[in-house]
């Protein structure tokens, strides 16, 4: 049956909301597809307002990947900000999407994309408007599955209580495994129930279904074991890794928001993975191995892109995106394939080690020069040993004093707060480097007006990392030393030049919970919800009094899942769950970084042995290609 549009019942609301243009819809290149045309239906959603949600690429990718099918369907739903929650729950209207304004309720599939812990509570909030059980144990046939998938879901233990699956690692090739199984259970006239569709998505072994699995607790509060309590689950459910990106060039034609949103711009992702071993860096950690699309390809995405969206600025995007090993052949024949049209590009924050000037100049060549991001990440020498940051403070100084004497005018830099074994005088040395780059800026550029911005996050330890046994630093601790560096700062006349932005230490604290949490946590999850608890990733909503509130109601001890340090032989949430690094190659990597011994990057390097792509039946995709993007332009 025909699922009629909202539109007509929301659209009276809109004029007494903030931005109502973020709830129309009707963006170039979205899809509408007739309800009745297909077999299975997906709604995704970024568990965040409409202008953070809607450049996702993660989202965007799977967007097309499904609609491009003849047998389903995919629209988007994001948050709803609190001032259209209420109206939704005064006038009886479900969560619905942006594309046709479909009820979330009537999808055959509700797919949850977290880049963060803090949109846990968002999801609450679009299950009960939607008319979802918030509990996958109250819900039957007749309700979507709710999927769960991103970064966080690598640890989804606090969630567990809410979803009905989990997905680890790449989308592009499970949402098809999913759709399939899903489609076929629904032909066959959905036999056994709710049930019986979730074990067979389990048996795969790369669908987590946490109703299959049981939690067993020592007397101390530790985890004891997780076992399967259904016949054919697996022990370990492994990660879904995309193998040959130049297969899988998506998003094709991206989505060009109405709204303004975070991120105005078109963006291609060169390659996936990192090997550098940042041991902080779960994004890193988890996306292993290394895969470059090639030059050729990406020329290729950049072009159908451009013309699909009219962007005048390209984000070649992925952790470390000046490690292409085509880096430079790719901006220098971009640049000069756009000179004419003016198309700019950018790179995410670079690392000082990976940094040329020419590369610089070919970035801003068509663009706005704005202002470089460099993430030393640790304040000392020391501390960047300990987290395989492997950059020296010469290094940095040569870099930015380059940039300045090129006429940059304006340098970030990225420093993380709370890390294992962090003192005092390391954070204070982040003072004596920002004002050692004003002072070298100065020098190079021949003049004054030369700006530094020293910008903090607190450290969050984080699954499948060397560091998911470490304790983490306690607000109280990060709050003193962000009060003495800033300080140290303002202590020279430099420091007028040193702009400083920092997070204070109580929304990590939250995150340390909800990253390193079992399913006892999903009880605070709940009550913060209940108790108002909404967009917890923006300051202005975010409330650490309800949170402690809540986890105190729960018994929950905040202390024990954050600042407590693990032993190696301890049973961790997530161990069931398998990101193909080996546990004791981890452990043994936590042991070298209280050593403060550096692991070289494995692309360049022989094997080390983290297991991934031994585990995994994968292997690090470099080039160079040794193709080219000439010429410049097509042939009329």
């Amino acid at each position: 049956m025909p699922v009629e549009s909202l539109f007509p019942l929301l659209e009276p609301l809109l004029p007494r909301v903030s931005k109502p243009i973020q709830y129309v819809g009707g963006e170039l290149n979205a899809r509408s597809k007739d309800w009745d045309s297909v077999a299975l239906r997906w709604a995704l959603m970024y568990p965040d307002a409409y202008e953070v949600g809607v450049p996702n690429q993660g989202v965007q990718i799977l967007y097309e990947v499904i609609n491009e099918r003849d047998d389903a369907l995919a629209e988007r739903t994001y948050a709803v900000w609190p001032d259209l929650e209420a109206l939704l729950r005064e006038h009886g209207i479900p969560q619905f999407t942006v594309d046709n304004h479909r009820p979330v309720g009537a999808f055959d599939l509700l797919g949850l994309s977290f880049s963060t812990e803090l949109g846990y509570t968002n999801m609450l909030t679009a299950l009960d408007l939607a008319g979802i059980p918030l509990r996958a144990a109250d819900r039957d046939e007749t309700h979507p599955i709710v999927v769960a998938g991103g970064h966080a879901a690598f640890n989804p233990e606090p969630i567990a209580d809410f979803i009905d699956i989990a997905v680890l690692g790449d989308g592009e090739q499970a949402v098809g495994v999913i759709t399939e199984i899903v489609k076929t259970w629904k032909a066959d006239g959905r036999p056994g129930g709710r049930d019986e569709v979730l074990l067979r998505l389990a048996a795969t072994g790369g669908n987590y279904v946490p109703r299959f699995y049981d939690v067993g607790y020592l007397p101390d509060g530790r985890i004891a074991a997780v076992r399967p309590n259904r016949l054919g689950v697996p022990e370990r459910v492994s990660k879904h890794t995309v193998m040959d990106l130049d297969s899988w060039p998506y998003p094709k034609t991206p989505l060009v928001p109405l709204a303004e949103s975070v991120h105005e711009r078109m963006s291609v992702e060169i390659f996936r993975g990192c090997t550098r071993g940042c041991r902080f860096c779960q994004a890193g950690m988890i996306t292993r191995p290394v895969r470059e699309r090639s030059i050729d390809g990406i020329g290729e995405m950049v072009a159908r892109g451009l013309a699909a969206t009219g962007f005048e600025e390209v984000g070649l995007l992925s952790l470390s995106s000046a490690d292409h090993s085509e880096i430079g052949p790719l901006t220098k024949q971009l640049a000069d394939r756009y000179a004419d049209q003016k198309v700019g590009l950018s790179l995410p924050s670079t690392r000082v080690d990976a940094f040329n000037i020419d590369l610089a100049n070919e970035i801003s060549r068509n663009g706005r020069r704005s202002g470089l991001t460099f993430a030393p990440e640790g304040g000392s020498e020391r501390l960047r040993r300990v987290i395989n940051k492997m950059v020296s403070k010469d290094d940095l100084i040569n870099t930015v004093s380059t940039a300045y004497g090129n006429g940059w005018r304006q340098v970030k830099l990225y420093f993380m707060c709370g890390l294992p074994t962090e003192t005092d005088e390391d954070v204070l040395e982040i003072a004596e480097m920002a004002h050692d780059v004003i002072r070298a800026g100065r020098e190079a550029a021949g003049h004054k007006d030369i700006r530094c911005t020293v910008s903090i996050g607190g450290f969050v330890p984080k699954p499948h990392t060397p560091f998911q046994w470490a304790a983490q630093a306690s607000p109280e601790v990060v709050d003193a030393r962000l009060a003495k560096l800033r300080a140290a700062i303002n202590s020279s006349k430099l420091g007028r030049n040193v702009g400083m932005r920092y997070h204070d230490g109580e929304p990590s604290m939250v995150e340390g919970l909800l990253s390193r949490g079992d399913r006892r946590v999903g009880a605070v999850i709940e009550q913060v919800w209940r108790d108002g608890g909404r967009f917890d990733g923006w300051s202005e909503h975010f409330s650490y009094r309800r949170w402690m509130d809540a986890a105190a109601a729960a018994g929950i001890d905040m202390d024990w899942y954050t600042t407590r340090e693990r032993d190696g032989d301890e049973v961790l949430p997530w161990d069931h769950l398998d990101s193909g690094l080996d546990k004791q190659w981890l452990w043994d990597d936590w042991q070298d970084a209280l050593g403060e011994f550096e692991q070289d990057d494995c692309r360049w390097t022989p094997c080390y042995d983290c297991g991934v792509c031994s585990n995994m039946g994968t292997d690090i995709q470099i080039g160079p290609t040794g193709r080219s993007l000439l010429p410049l332009l097509p042939k009329a």
